[in-house]
C-alpha cells in the first residue's frame, strides 16, 4: 500500500466530492428518483417543509436555476397531514450544498453522511462538511429527525444516529461556540427521538428500530426488483412459501392461505431499513424481527450521542447538563452489558426483549463498543479473541453466515470497516487494527485499479466489486461513486496509516 499506488484513487476521491455534490442550482439532475420514477417530461417535484416560506424558497431557486431550470422542477408545499404519503413523491429541500453517496443514491443519507464527513474533512473540505451537517440540522428542526434520506416518503423514519460525531468534527475546525448552540438544540431533540415511544425496546431502558409509516415502502416496490421482474416482497412471499424459519413466529409476518405479507411485515421491513442494515438474517429473514429487538448498534450510538452532549454542554459552560447527559451514558453503558454483553459467546448481541434472550447471531457491530469505548478490558479482550469468525482476506465480514442478503457474509461494508479497525485500536490492539485497515483499503486499491471506480460493497472473501450472483435480498448491483467508501478510506489512512495519506 504505497503512495504510488494510493495516488490515483486519492485523486478519484478528492474529484469525486464535486461530482457527487448536489447543491440548489443542481436540483434539476438531484430531483430525478430513479428508485421511484416518474411519467417521461413531467416535471420532478420538490417539497418544501410546512414552516418553510415558500415564496422565499421559489424565489431562490428561480435565481439559481433560471426559467429552463424551474421548468424542470415543480416546487410544492409538503403537506402538515400524511407528509410521508404525498403524490408524486419527491425531493425534500434542504437550504445547503450536500453530497450523495452515488449511485442509485442521488439524495443526502441520514448515516452514509458521517462517513462522508470525516472524509470531507481529511481532505480539507471543511466548508463543504459544514454544509452538509447544517443540512442535518435543518433537518430536525423542519422535519422533526435526521431522516434516512430528503425524499418525502423517507419522512417515516431515521437512520443510525451519527449526527452528533458529524457536529464535534466540524466544530474541533470551526471553533463556532453560537453553531454549536444551534446543533446541541437539534441533538437533545434527536435523543429524545430515540428514546421514546415507539423506540423504546420494551421495558429494558434500551432502544429499538421502529418506521412509524405503514404498508410497502415506496422505494422498494419500484426500486428493488430482480431480473425476473420480481420485487423485494414477491421474492420474500416465495422464500416463505418454501423454507422453513425458526428465528420467529412466521404467522406473524406472512398469511400462508393467503399467500400474502401481513401489515406487521411491512412494518418491521420499514423498521429494518430505519437501521441502515438492509437486509440480513440479524433478525431472522428479511430482518423485520426487528421491531422486537434492542440492537447493539443503535444503543452503542445513543451511549456515544449522551457522551457527546456532556462533552457540548461542557465547552458551552453548562455544568449541570454534562453532567446529567454523563449520568445518562452511563446508564446505558450497564444496561449494554446487562441486556446485550454474552460473556459465553464474547460477543455483543441483539437483546430480544419478546423472547427474553439475546439472539444468538455474531455480527460485525460487537466491535462498536470497543470503538465508542464501552467495553471493559476483559470485554475487548474477548471480543478480539473472535476477531477470526469475522475478519477476511478484504476486511471484516459483516457476519458470520452467508444467507444471500447483501448485509450478510461474505460482504464487508466500509462503515464496518472503521468501527472495527478503530475499536481495535482504541483497546490497545494496534497489530489488529493495522492487519484489519490494510485488507481492507488495499482490495479497495486493487478493485480501483482494475474497475476505476469506488463502490458501495465488497466481497472480502474474495477481495472484489463483483458481489452481483451472491445477492438474492437487497439490491444486486454495486453502486459506484461512493461517499463513504472513499470518506472511510480517508480516515483509515489518516488513522493508521498517516505517513500514506501525507504521500510519504
Amino acid at each position: 500500500m504505497d503512495a504510488a499506488r494510493l495516488a490515483p484513487l486519492r485523486a478519484y476521491i478528492a474529484q469525486g466530492w464535486g461530482m457527487l455534490t448536489r447543491s440548489l442550482g443542481d436540483l434539476p439532475r438531484a430531483a430525478p428518483d430513479p428508485k421511484v420514477p416518474l411519467p417521461p417530461r413531467a416535471p420532478w417535484p420538490i417539497y418544501a417543509a410546512p414552516a418553510e416560506d415558500l415564496d422565499a424558497v421559489r424565489r431562490r431557486l428561480a435565481e439559481v436555476l433560471g426559467p429552463g431550470g424551474m421548468a424542470r422542477v415543480e416546487l410544492r408545499a409538503l403537506p402538515a397531514e400524511a407528509p410521508a404519503a404525498v403524490q408524486p413523491p419527491g425531493l425534500l429541500y434542504l437550504p445547503e450544498p450536500y453530497v450523495v453517496p452515488g449511485g442509485r443514491f442521488n439524495e443526502m443519507y441520514g448515516w452514509d453522511s458521517y462517513f462522508i464527513v470525516l472524509g470531507l474533512l481529511r481532505d480539507g473540505q471543511a466548508e463543504r462538511a459544514r454544509q452538509q451537517t447544517d443540512d442535518f440540522l435543518y433537518e430536525v428542526e423542519r422535519y422533526g429527525k435526521v431522516l434516512n434520506a430528503n425524499r418525502s416518503y423517507y419522512l417515516t423514519r431515521s437512520q443510525p444516529p451519527l449526527l452528533s460525531g458529524m457536529v464535534r468534527a466540524v466544530h474541533a475546525v470551526t471553533r463556532d461556540a453560537a453553531w454549536l448552540r444551534r446543533a446541541r438544540v437539534a441533538l437533545e431533540s434527536t435523543h429524545r427521538f430515540w428514546t421514546t415511544p415507539p423506540h423504546l425496546a420494551g421495558d429494558t431502558g434500551l432502544s429499538r428500530y421502529f418506521d412509524i409509516g405503514e404498508g410497502p415502502a415506496p422505494e422498494v416496490v419500484s426500486g428493488e426488483r430482480d431480473a425476473q421482474g420480481r420485487s423485494h416482497y414477491d421474492r420474500a412471499r416465495a422464500f416463505y412459501r418454501g423454507e422453513r424459519v425458526d428465528a420467529y413466529d412466521v404467522a406473524a409476518f406472512y398469511d400462508r392461505a393467503a399467500d400474502r405479507l401481513t401489515p406487521l411485515f411491512f412494518k418491521g421491513d420499514r423498521s429494518m431499513r430505519e437501521s441502515g442494515f438492509d437486509p440480513s438474517e440479524r433478525w431472522g429473514p428479511f430482518g423485520v424481527d426487528v421491531i422486537h429487538h434492542a440492537p447493539v448498534c443503535l444503543n452503542v450510538l445513543l451511549a456515544v450521542l449522551e457522551r457527546d452532549l456532556a462533552a457540548i454542554a461542557g465547552e458551552l459552560g453548562d455544568a449541570g447538563a454534562a453532567g446529567q447527559w454523563r449520568r445518562r451514558a452511563d446508564g446505558r453503558r450497564a444496561l449494554i452489558d446487562r441486556y446485550l454483553w454474552d460473556e459465553d459467546r464474547g460477543l455483543y448481541l441483539d437483546w430480544s426483549f419478546e423472547r427474553g434472550r439475546r439472539r444468538d447471531y455474531p455480527f460485525a457491530t460487537t466491535f462498536w463498543p470497543l470503538w465508542a469505548g464501552l467495553a471493559s478490558p476483559h470485554q475487548a479482550a474477548r471480543v478480539r479473541e473472535r476477531l477470526p469468525l469475522f475478519e477476511r482476506p478484504g476486511g471484516i465480514r459483516t457476519s458470520a453466515r452467508v444467507t444471500g442478503n447483501q448485509w450478510d457474509a461474505p460482504f464487508g461494508w466500509a462503515p464496518l470497516q472503521l468501527f472495527a479497525a478503530l475499536g481495535l485500536e482504541r483497546q490497545g490492539f494496534h497489530q489488529d487494527a493495522v492487519r484489519v485497515a490494510r485488507a481492507f483499503v488495499g482490495m479497495v486499491v486493487e478493485d480501483f485499479e482494475r474497475r476505476r471506480t469506488v463502490v458501495e460493497k465488497y466481497d472480502v472473501e474474495r477481495r472484489t466489486s463483483q458481489v452481483e450472483a451472491g445477492i438474492r435480498f437487497g439490491y444486486a448491483e454495486n453502486q459506484v461513486g461512493f461517499g463513504w467508501t472513499n470518506g472511510v478510506v480517508l480516515e483509515l489512512l489518516a488513522t493508521l496509516f498517516p505517513e500514506r495519506l501525507a504521500g510519504r
